[in-house]
């Protein structure tokens, strides 16, 4: 069986993360268990693979803040009080899916076994876990980067938080790498941004890969040599 980080491929990642299915409804209800009156697992994950996977769809088709509860009630065929024991308000729905997606890639980013490995190996396992993350979970990163504008200022606030912690890791492993002499580049800041910018278009602009013919590790191989060439690397 395949295990991450130690070998960097899709296959490992989902074996070791497991972000679809009945896992990740699961761990939407542990996160959002406080806030809904319906607090049996069983009956609880069901609907809220509907009431999430609606909302995808239907933001989609005619954005979040044009989206209401009462579609959202049609489209999962779910009455409005069945709806209200799991969500009391879009505002909480869209809470729920950042909260989610952040705790996700908190733990994926901070997993011991990535942090403990040297700086280029932590890198490529950060770059290719990111990617391969919002492979398998590309309707939340599109939903928390497109919707952000009509989050609330709480909301908002906790999406820039986000990335900004992202941007922090990437730092992070930059200035391990230049204190090893490995890595050179006096504009760290801006690098560890551009190569944050790099990872979203795989969910931003997904259609112009699929064009391309681009392969979820053809892009992750990119990046990750792109930042490397950014980087000066020059092994020890």
């Amino acid at each position: 069986m395949p295990r991450w980080p130690q070998e960097i491929s899709f296959d490992a990642f989902r074996s070791t993360w497991l972000l679809e299915g009945e896992p990740l409804w699961r761990r939407v209800y542990e996160t959002h268990r406080d806030k809904m009156q319906i607090k049996s697992p069983q009956v609880a994950i069901t609907n809220l693979e509907k009431i999430f996977a609606c909302t995808f769809r239907l933001a989609n088709a005619k954005g979040f803040q044009a989206m209401s509860l009462r579609d959202l009630s049609r489209e999962t065929k779910i009455s409005m009080g069945g709806l209200y024991a799991y969500i009391g308000s879009k505002d909480d729905l869209a809470s729920a899916i950042e909260e989610v997606l952040r705790k996700t890639i908190d733990d994926v980013m901070s997993d011991a076994a990535v942090l403990a490995l040297d700086p280029v190996s932590r890198l490529k396992a950060m770059i290719y876990g990111d990617i391969y993350m919002n492979g398998i979970m590309h309707p939340w990163y599109y939903f928390c980067y497109l919707e952000a504008k009509g989050f609330s200022r709480e909301q908002r606030e906790a999406a820039m938080r986000m990335e900004l912690r992202f941007d922090e890791r990437l730092l992070e492993t930059f200035r391990a790498g230049v204190e090893q002499g490995i890595f050179r580049n006096d504009r760290l800041p801006l690098l560890a941004a551009n190569t944050t910018s790099m990872l979203q278009q795989w969910y931003l602009k997904r259609w112009k890969f699929q064009l391309q013919g681009t392969l979820i590790d053809d892009y992750a191989a990119f990046v990750f040599d792109a930042t490397l060439l950014s980087l000066d690397y020059r092994p020890a």
